[in-house]
């Protein structure tokens, strides 16, 4: 999962989140494959984590430690 801060100056309700009410500043995960409709929003919606950057991330600690 992907994960976006919402940046913009009042409380949303996201339906595609299951009705949540996202406040600003706030970070949450969205779908990898929803991610690039978030980030279009750029009044709205920042990058955190780009899809896959978890997986990158464990991958590259998983190869140091072996």
């Amino acid at each position: 999962m992907a994960r976006v801060r919402f940046i913009g100056s009042e409380p949303v309700t996201v339906p595609e989140l299951g009705g949540r009410e996202i406040q600003p500043d706030q970070v949450v995960e969205v779908p990898d494959e929803r991610f690039e409709g978030y980030v279009c929003q750029t009044t709205k919606w920042q990058s955190v984590e780009e899809p896959g950057a978890a997986k990158k991330t464990a991958a590259k600690s998983a190869a140091k430690e072996g």
